[in-house]
Parts: structure tokens; C-alpha cells; sequence
């Protein structure tokens, strides 16, 4: 169980899941999909939807490529981080949105696999959270030319690790889009 022992809620973490993104990411119209489903899920089981939203210079705020996919609509209420690193709790409001919230639980979603999505991972870890890895809702674009393996290799080996992943006091671990059941309260 989470190390933030006044954390009880938990939160759907939505990852960069913007246009420029995804364009070049692999299976994106399948990730995008889950990513939709697990959003309609905790909305309907009244658990917390967090949206990140990454600026750099491939993806300059408010252009096309910074907005998020359309198939994807952020609520009002839902809040919005952004974010320059790729941990998303790195120089950001995502620490102090989460702790108004008594979120102590994060199941994470998004892009990309090789580096926000690992990096905000390992963020939520080393800050007390649990953190679970939405094994089929993460993608990342092809890296290969740059000496990194093929993406779907990225992504199989990122869930592998991820699955068996621990720290004192604190849970990790993977879960299938279809196998997510935010009515269901982890056993204290």
C-alpha cells in the first residue's frame, strides 16, 4: 500500500496523449480507445481523472500539436497539468493536485512509453504513491534509427519490467484496460 498513508483515493493519470504525439506513436487509434474506456470507467466509478499535457518545441502551447487527441475530452473539473520534463510530477502542480485529493493510487495511461510514461512512473514510486501501469494503454513512436529497440519491443519490455517492479511499502505493478475495476478497493 501507498507509503501516503492520508491518501486513500485513487486517480486515472492521462499522459500526454496530444496530436503531435500520437501521430507518430504506434497502435495509437487502439491506445487511444482504451485510454477512452478507462476514463468512462472512473468517471462512473466517481474516481478522479488527471490529465498531463507536455510543452516543448515540437509541441508549442496551444498549437495543433500541443492540443490533446479529439477523441479525448477533458471535464472542467477534471484538473490539468503541465508539464516541460518528463517525470510529470517535475516542476508542476501535480503533487498538489493529487494531495487535495487524497490520491495516494495512481493507474497510469498514455505516451510515451520510453520516456514520460517511464519517467512519471518511477516519479510516482520515489514519491510514496502506488503506481500502476496500464499495460495496453501506453505507446510510444519509433525510436529505432536512434539506436533504441522497435516500439512494440519498448513497450513489451517496459510492462515486463514494470510488472515486477517494487519499493518498501509501495505497489507497482501492470493491469489490461479490461481487467481495470476502479469499483474495486485494493485490500488495505
Amino acid at each position: 500500500m501507498t507509503t501516503l498513508t492520508d491518501r486513500p483515493n485513487t486517480a486515472l493519470l492521462v499522459v500526454d496523449v496530444q496530436n503531435g504525439v500520437m501521430r507518430a506513436s504506434i497502435e495509437s487509434e487502439a491506445v487511444v480507445a482504451n485510454i477512452g474506456a478507462l476514463v468512462e470507467k472512473a468517471r462512473a466509478a466517481g474516481v478522479e481523472v488527471v490529465w498531463v499535457q507536455h510543452t516543448s518545441e515540437e509541441l508549442p502551447r496551444d498549437s495543433e500539436t500541443w492540443q490533446y487527441v479529439p477523441e479525448l475530452v477533458r471535464r472542467e473539473q477534471e484538473p490539468l497539468v503541465h508539464k516541460t520534463y518528463g517525470d510529470s510530477f517535475e516542476d508542476t502542480a501535480l503533487e498538489a493536485e493529487l494531495a487535495a485529493r487524497g490520491i495516494g493510487k495512481l493507474l497510469v495511461a498514455g505516451a510515451q512509453t520510453d520516456a514520460c510514461i517511464r519517467a512519471t512512473l518511477h516519479g510516482a514510486i520515489t514519491r510514496g504513491y502506488d503506481a500502476t501501469l496500464v499495460s495496453d494503454a501506453h505507446t510510444t513512436e519509433d525510436l529505432s534509427a536512434y539506436g533504441a529497440p522497435p516500439p512494440a519491443q519498448v513497450i513489451a519490455h517496459t510492462n515486463l519490467y514494470w510488472q515486477f517492479h517494487t519499493a518498501p511499502g509501495r505497489t507497482a505493478g501492470t493491469v489490461a484496460t479490461a481487467d481495470v475495476d476502479f469499483a474495486v478497493k485494493a485490500p488495505a
